[in-house]
């Protein structure tokens, strides 16, 4: 367990790393990217992302995936985008936002931990559903029209250029380390992603770890579809299609394996900034952002290779160390026998 700490620590600290000479090389190139406020606004502008990579963060430490999450974004978005228009009350329309991320979470926890589905086939079906579900809504007409006072308040700052989204997520995202990494059930997710089987000989619950994973990963999303409507001020029926590629994409950047069992909510944040930097970096060098998804696919393929190889690298590592000592422990017995 300690060697895991260890590498998962080296993981986000290159993760930051990574983050800062990106950073610098571009200001290399463009001083004005340096600017603190062009600075801060990649992280203000990240708060959506956020949300999602932690929200997969979840799914992925079970060693499991949720390509869903766009399309809940999307349909949370709309419905509480239309409630709020319509004049109902922010709480009744957030607390409905909320129930949906819920709904959505226990059912892609149910396909998956219960009927055993792989996650990849029955997450895809329930984002065929969900875009269905928000032309079925919104008739294919856009959300519009939301209260002033719902889309100002997406730039209303905290402290300097801090937003106060993107300073209540931080904070949220640092409790859910600390709960995750200091708690006994917190520790449930890492442990059924390392190994499932051992996780229920000592007594984890990985069924119910599973479909609690999928709620998380549910509720995360539908909170990132209430700030998107609020940043954009309008929903299409098209809104969140392609997030659960950079969701992923900020993960793995973010240090945290595919495999599941191995990783943190703090690297998936690291991840986030990371990946949804990318438009205006392109735009600060000079690129146009219509590259943004092709860039995040060559750093999600690049990435997930390399972390195959080093993995397949340590796996070889430690068998080789195995037999080594199995060897040196029998020419010891063979000695003492002589």
């Amino acid at each position: 367990m300690t060697t895991i700490k260890k590498l998962t620590k080296a993981r986000e600290a290159s993760s930051l790393l990574f983050l800062v000479v990106l950073f610098a090389i571009v200001g290399c190139i463009n001083k004005d990217f340096l600017a603190p406020s062009s600075i801060m606004a990649c992280f203000n502008d990240s708060v959506v992302f956020t949300l999602l990579a932690v929200g997969m963060a979840f799914a992925i430490f079970i060693g499991e995936i949720d390509v869903s999450i766009g399309s809940n974004l999307g349909f949370s978005a709309a419905v509480v985008g239309s409630m709020l228009r319509d004049g109902h009350s922010f709480v009744i329309s957030f607390l409905t936002g909320l129930l949906i991320g819920v709904l959505v979470g226990l059912f892609n926890g149910w396909g998956v931990a219960v009927l055993k589905i792989p996650s990849l086939i029955f997450t895809l079906g329930t984002n065929g559903i969900l875009r269905g579900m928000i032309f079925l809504y919104t008739g294919g007409a856009w959300v519009e029209n939301l209260p002033p006072q719902f889309t100002a308040f997406s730039s209303k700052p905290l402290v300097s250029n801090l937003t106060v989204y993107y300073a209540v997520v931080i904070l949220a995202v640092v409790v859910i380390h600390i709960l995750l990494t200091r708690t006994k059930k917190g520790k449930y997710f890492i442990a059924v992603g390392d190994n499932e089987g051992g996780a229920t000989l000592v007594g984890i619950p990985a069924t119910r770890t599973k479909v609690l994973a999928y709620v998380f990963c549910g509720v995360f999303a539908s909170i990132a579809g209430i700030i998107y409507a609020s940043r954009i001020g309008f929903i299409t029926v098209i809104a969140g299609n392609g997030y659960e590629m950079k969701a992923v994409a900020a993960c793995v950047i973010g240090g945290i394996s595919l495999t599941g069992g191995l990783g943190s909510v703090i690297g998936a944040c690291i991840g986030a900034v990371i990946m949804s930097s990318v438009s205006r970096i392109l735009v600060f060098m000079g690129f146009s952002s219509d590259y943004d998804n092709t860039i995040t696919g060559l750093m999600l393929i690049t990435i997930v290779v390399l972390d195959a190889l080093l993995q397949r690298h340590s796996a070889e590592r430690i068998r080789r160390e195995r037999l080594t000592n199995r060897a040196a422990s029998a020419a010891q017995k063979g000695g003492e026998q002589a």
